[in-house]
Order: structure tokens, then C-alpha cells, then sequence
């Protein structure tokens, strides 16, 4: 049991960190975008990041510049749209383990569709 806990806890973290990347952005409009970024020079220069400083001030021209709310509708339109596609291809692979008629393979594809369907649901949500 003490050699499967390092694995546990690295399964564990990486499941954590990758919906942590998953997590919408489009949820967020272009101006509590700006706000974000405003908190975060306003942190940086507290800090005396300049670096950090100069990068987030490229980050503001670029969300003054491009941020639009239907560019974001559109983006968030695609994922929902590649969404769907895990989700209809997760369901392929769960027909084609039923037709093999193998359990093991069964009870995988049902859990990778329902991690794939509540990520849908979570998107569709978000906007």
C-alpha cells in the first residue's frame, strides 16, 4: 500500500491541475478581464516585478485591443463545440466495448463519457 501512495497523490494532483486549466475563461467579460489584469500589475508593482509589470501592461493593450464580447462568445462556442466531439467519440468507444462485450473496457468508457459529458454541462454553464 506504501508504494501506491506516491502514484495515488500524483494521479490525484494531476486530475486537480488539468481542471484547473479547463476551466472557462469565457465567463468572464472583457472588462473584468481589464480588472483582473489592473489587480494583478497593481500586485506586481507592490512587489517590485518589473518584468512581471511590463508582461501584464502587454497583456492590457492586447485585451484593450482584441477583447470583444463576441469574440468571446465565438471561442466559447468552440470549445463547447469540441466538447461535443469528446463527448460523441467517448461514445463510439463505449458502443463498440459493449459490442466486444468486454466489462473491464465497459466500465472505462462509461466513466471517460461521464468525465467528458459533465465537462460539456460545466461549459454550456459557464455562458
Amino acid at each position: 500500500m506504501r508504494h501506491l501512495l506516491p502514484s495515488i497523490l500524483a494521479a490525484a494532483i494531476a486530475t486537480l491541475s488539468m481542471s484547473a486549466i479547463a476551466q472557462p475563461i469565457t465567463s468572464e467579460s472583457c472588462n473584468a478581464k481589464r480588472e483582473a489584469i489592473e489587480r494583478d500589475i497593481d500586485a506586481a508593482k507592490a512587489k517590485g516585478q518589473a518584468q512581471r509589470v511590463r508582461g501584464l501592461e502587454r497583456a492590457m493593450r492586447a485585451n484593450q485591443r482584441n477583447c470583444s464580447e463576441e469574440r468571446l462568445q465565438a471561442e466559447h462556442r468552440k470549445r463547447v463545440q469540441a466538447q461535443e466531439r469528446k463527448v460523441a467519440e467517448r461514445q463510439r468507444e463505449l458502443a463498440e466495448a459493449k459490442h466486444k462485450g468486454r466489462a473491464d473496457k465497459i466500465a472505462q468508457r462509461e466513466s471517460k463519457l461521464r468525465e467528458e459529458e459533465a465537462e460539456l454541462e460545466r461549459l454550456k454553464a459557464a455562458h
